[in-house]
């Protein structure tokens, strides 16, 4: 079971928790946290590109010479994708990116995840993080107490003030323990969790 120090928002140790090691304590499968992380990337695309092929383009009815006798190669229409303002070669169309992945891989992978962030010594954990009111310089403070560097941070419920805090701070993202996902764990460079969140977690995911 791995014990990590708890921090205040001041970044003074103000104590230590054990992490279950049914969620921070997994063998970190790779596989899964690649099939994860692709499938959100893949997941979070559009999919609504679109270019027109030679049957949409307008114009080009009729053939634009005799097939012999000019000199010019033969063409069949000046649609063509050689002709300006021809047709796309294999133009892109709209569809569907979307891949799964079952609960339990989901649930695995994320485990993974925060057992990575565990052995590396990028997850913190927080006593509590309250904000009085919407302040982006105080989060800043916060993160830079704390020594979080491109930061992660979880919450246990829905903190409005946390969230509005956290989103002008370029490196810095805000997340609940329900709306956390393989990607940003693996992309932060910290993870930053409070004490209730921990348990949360554990709770859901054991």
């Amino acid at each position: 079971m791995a014990t990590v120090n708890v921090l205040n928002m001041e970044g003074k140790e103000v104590g230590t928790i054990d992490l279950s090691d049914a969620i921070f304590g997994v063998e970190v499968n790779e596989h899964l946290l690649h099939l994860a992380v692709v499938q959100q990337l893949a997941n979070n695309r559009q999919g609504t590109q679109k270019a027109k092929t030679r049957s949409e383009v307008s114009g080009g009815g009729r053939k634009p010479w005799k097939q012999k006798g000019t000199g010019h190669a033969r063409q069949g229409s000046t649609r063509s994708p050689q002709w300006t303002g021809g047709g796309v070669v294999f133009a892109p169309v709209p569809r569907d990116y979307e891949t799964k992945m079952n609960k339990k891989e989901k649930r695995a992978a994320l485990k993974s995840a925060l057992t990575d962030k565990v052995q590396n010594q990028k997850l913190i954990v927080l006593d509590e993080l309250k904000l009085d009111e919407v302040k982006t310089k105080r989060m800043a403070e916060i993160l830079k107490n704390i020594k979080a560097e491109k930061a992660l941070v979880v919450t246990e419920d829905k903190d409005q003030n946390v969230i509005l805090s956290t989103r002008n701070i370029a490196d810095a993202k805000s997340a609940m323990t329900g709306t956390m996902n393989v990607y940003d764990v693996m992309n932060a460079g910290t993870v930053v969790l409070t004490k209730a969140a921990v348990a949360k977690i554990e709770e859901v995911y054991a």
